[in-house]
């Protein structure tokens, strides 16, 4: 566009022109500004008053409003029906009706569809709805418009199904009757064809031949070629109606004449239909009508005819496996060469004569070619069930080769997805088609390497079941090409932008501990699958590769390399550089832990996952918090006592040095969830120990019993010697009678301290209300210990060398019991504040103690040293979880600090 300059203008006729044309263009220009603008009168009449009811609403646009505006309320017509069923078939659907007779496509097709969700909707009854919709339906079949009365067609076909009978009869099938005649327009014949094929299965079948059948007649032998097209597609649906005898009088000998139309396209129909019906002719109609209208197809296929070879092509399969009882030994072999032919039909080189010496050919024949090459790989299956698969090898493979190696994507995609079928077919002999598996692995095509993958694992099965019972040496594992072909596919799959096909391809690998053995395994797939997760970006590949890596370490039984692969796993993912690498390794270990025994994971990969809770990035320890339950999962009580122990000791240290609140909010509500689960117990384990103990304490006991039986023998002997002696020498002084009697007491008293770990509990103590001392045992520690305190003080007891916990002497006990009787009230109430107060410092201390000596659960030292804390949040959750040992460490968990 030229400037237009304002300072110096030339009103000159060229340059007058000139201007005009800058002008016009700057019209065009604006003209869609302005255009998009609304007018005030314009928004006034699009405006709608709020407080209107949705029903209310609704008339006013259909009413008053534009076109838009009254397709936006048939839209909305199946919501009306649901708020408000009654007001909307009494006001709104009426008026819908009503504008129905001049709206615009746009809304008619929108009035199909909204009708035909009410009916799916089941708004109302059937009843309701046939009496207020179908009249509408009915009405806007004949639309002028071949799209819309298609969509009416489609809801009056779906309507059908659920009306019933009479109404059908009435309502559609009377009315049917003039709709059908010559004299009415061809789009009205082409909706009666397809409406007598849907009631055709709705009566008995005295009412279709007498009301049905005639009109059926009528409309096969139509003038135009559209209806006799159409109705003989749906004389399939009229002779399952009818059944087998009325088939044979009425409908084969109207197919018989369509299959001689002089229009393709009826041929065409009249073909499939005959192929659809052979399960309802008996032998003497397929050897004397089908067969010989079939063979007619197929020379003129060739020649004449070529119209109809795609779909003798797709339909091939189906035509011979039915026809196959009726045919002679040549019948069969012409039919198999006809498929031998179509299946290279195209192709450079047919039948031994090179393509110079054809005529050349159009695209669209070269398309026709391709689709019936295609059709005829999607057959194949078929045609080994048609030849005997024994014959398969002399019969059918150099076919299989050629479609195996066609020039054209979708016939090999056709083959590779019909793979499958064809190696359960061959069963035994599966052998013979190895090569092809290897070509299709090996294909350039991504597209039919996916399609290959959907059952390799089936595939390679069979394979290898196949060749060991043939018995012969063809197995997989001789396979020398297989491992190379798996691996390029792998690679080009890899270094390709379809993530999916990779991802697929690295989940079917799984399969190949099953197939090939752990040593060819680990040299060649191991390493790529290491190699996958550490450098691949797309996350659903890398996690197919884990769990594909560790179903190969799952089925190696050879320590070394097992050993080799975990300390890869742990150097190179859990303590790798980057981040990525050790959110990895967490998803390998949900694999592990999934594929695994729980003792396997315990031994190899449950300190290494602790270990990431002090990793430096969040997400990290995020996700490690998520994964703590099913790591708890794997521990068995007694035998991972100690892992317990760490596994507590990492939660504590998450709770008290945790920065990041997101994390922390994760780590609350992780212990909150780890409280509540319940860890497995070793049975056999526990079953030992108990045994081993019993064992131990019966030794005891039986030595306790020996020593109590000479110490009473002993006591005996001595009684008798001090009552000789005082009847011997009466003249002794009562001093050394008083000192005899000290030494007596006192071997009682010793006779009787002596007892094991198992019995020296709280109610071997002195008295609790004592103000001189408080005694008690933690119970788990590996020698039994005697914690004592008086007043202020706090004091730890350990027993002698042979572990026993020893008491004072029970003169001292008595001395002590005479002391308390002498008290008063008030220091008997002294020395129960003073209780109270220790046993809290007692219940602090002893914690710490229990953690420092290596106590794993708390809640056995808090049950046999519970003290009343004032808090009632102490006294629910001190003692509840085991993983909040101190005071301090409860606060950091409720937020409150330190109580």
């Amino acid at each position: 566009m030229r400037p237009i300059i304002f300072s110096k203008m030339d009103f000159s006729h060229s340059s007058l022109f000139g201007y005009i044309e800058d002008l016009q263009e700057l019209t065009i220009i604006e003209r869609p500004v302005r255009r998009s603008l609304k007018t005030p009168e314009e928004i006034e009449r699009l405006t709608v008053d709020e407080e209107l009811s949705d029903i209310e609403r609704a008339l006013f646009l259909l009413s008053s409003g534009q076109d838009i505006q009254g397709t936006s309320v048939v839209a909305n017509l199946p919501v009306l029906m649901r708020q408000n069923p009654a007001e909307t078939l009494r006001r709104v659907l009426p008026k819908i009706r009503e504008v129905l007779h001049v709206a615009g496509v746009e809304m008619q097709l929108t009035a199909a569809v909204s009708f035909l969700t009410v009916l799916q909707e089941e708004s109302v009854s059937i009843h309701t709805y046939s009496h207020s919709f179908l009249h509408i339906i009915l009405q806007n079949l004949e639309h002028r418009d071949a799209g819309v009365s298609n969509a009416w067609l489609e809801t009056l076909l779906a309507v059908i199904e659920a009306l019933p009978k009479e109404t059908i009869r009435h309502e559609i099938l009377n009315p049917l009757v003039s709709k059908a005649q010559l004299s009415q327009t061809l789009q009205s014949r082409l909706v009666s064809c397809k409406i007598m094929g849907k009631v055709a299965n709705k009566f008995e079948a005295h009412i279709i031949k007498r009301e049905v059948l005639p009109l059926v007649k009528s409309l096969c032998q139509d003038v135009e070629y559209e209806v006799r097209t159409c109705m003989c597609r749906q004389l399939e649906h009229v002779a399952r109606g009818i059944g087998t005898d009325l088939t044979k009088t009425v409908v084969l000998p109207e197919l018989v004449e369509l299959a001689r139309d002089e229009g393709s396209s009826v041929r065409l129909a009249a073909f499939e239909t005959l192929v659809n019906l052979l399960d309802m002719f008996d032998a003497d109609d397929r050897s004397q009508t089908v067969l010989p209208l079939v063979k007619s197809f197929c020379e003129k296929s060739f020649k004449a005819d070529e119209s109809i070879i795609v779909s003798l092509s797709f339909h091939l399969g189906k035509l011979c496996n039915g026809l196959y009882g009726i045919f002679t030994p040549e019948q069969h072999l012409r039919f198999l060469e006809f498929y031998k032919k179509l299946s290279t039909l195209g192709l450079q080189q047919e039948n031994g004569h090179n393509d110079n010496q054809l005529h050349l050919q159009t695209l669209e024949q070269e398309k026709k070619y391709i689709s019936v090459r295609k059709n005829c790989a999607y057959n194949f299956p078929a045609m080994i069930v048609f030849v005997d698969p024994k014959n398969f090898h002399l019969e059918l493979y150099s076919i299989f080769f050629c479609l195996c190696h066609d020039p054209e994507v979708s016939v090999r995609y056709t083959m590779a997805i019909s793979f499958f079928e064809v190696a359960k077919l061959l069963n035994s002999d599966v052998y013979t088609i190895h090569k092809e598996l290897v070509t299709l692995l090996q294909d350039e095509s991504l597209e039919v390497l996916d399609a290959l993958v959907g059952h390799l694992p089936e595939i390679l099965e069979l394979m290898t079941n196949g060749g060991e019972k043939n018995g012969s040496e063809s197995k997989l594992l001789s396979i020398p090409d297989l491992i190379p072909a798996l691996t390029t596919a792998e690679q080009r799959a890899a270094t390709s932008l379809k993530w999916r096909t990779h991802e697929k391809l690295l989940q079917k690998y799984a399969c190949l501990p099953h197939i090939i053995s752990s040593d060819q395994i680990y040299y060649r797939f191991i390493q790529r699958m290491l190699t996958i997760v550490l450098t691949n970006n797309v996350l659903p590949v890398q996690k197919a590769a884990a769990r594909t890596l560790c179903v190969y370490l799952r089925y190696n039984r050879k320590q070394e390399q097992r050993h080799e692969v975990i300390q890869k796993l742990i150097e190179q993912l859990g303590q790798g550089k980057s981040y990525w690498n050790r959110l990895r390794f967490l998803d390998t270990c949900e694999f592990i832990m999934e594929l695994f025994s729980k003792s396997f994971f315990c031994k190899y990969f449950f300190l290494p996952v602790l270990e990431l809770t002090h990793d430096p990035v969040a997400n990290v320890r995020m996700k490690l918090c998520c994964l703590l339950p099913k790591v708890k999962s794997t521990l068995k009580i007694p035998t991972d006592k100690h892992l317990l122990q760490q596994l507590e000791l990492c939660i504590r240290k998450l709770l008290c040095q945790e920065k990041d609140k997101d994390v922390l909010t994760i780590v609350k509500r992780t212990v909150l969830e780890l409280d509540r689960m319940e860890i497995s117990v070793d049975a056999e384990q526990l079953e030992k120990e108990k045994q081993k103990n019993e064992g131990r304490s019966a030794n005891i006991n039986d030595k306790m019993f020996e020593k109590k039986r000479r110490d009473s023998k002993t006591s005996s002997v001595l009684a008798k010697s001090i009552n000789l002696s005082i009847s011997g020498s009466s003249s002794g002084t009562s001093a050394g009678k008083e000192e005899k009697k000290s030494k007596l007491v006192r071997s009682q008293s010793f006779s009787t301290q002596v007892l094991h770990p198992k019995y020296s509990n709280i109610d071997k103590c002195p008295n609790k209300s004592s103000a001189t001392g408080y005694t008690s045992s933690i119970p788990g520690m590996g020698k039994s210990c005697m914690l004592s305190f008086s007043d202020d003080s706090f004091r730890t007891h350990s027993a002698g060398n042979s572990g026993n916990a020893v008491f004072p002497s029970s003169c001292s006990r008595n001395l002590f019991n005479s002391a308390n009787q002498k008290n008063n009230g008030n220091k008997e109430g002294q020395s129960r504040k003073m209780s109270v107060r220790d046993s809290k410092r007692l219940t602090q201390s002893s914690l710490h103690f229990c953690l420092q000596a290596g106590e794993w659960n708390v809640r056995n030292t808090a049950s046999s040293l519970y003290v009343p804390f004032p808090n009632e949040y102490l006294k629910s959750r001190v003692f509840e979880s085991r993983y909040l040992i101190t005071h301090s460490d409860l606060g950091a968990l409720s937020g409150s600090g330190s109580p």
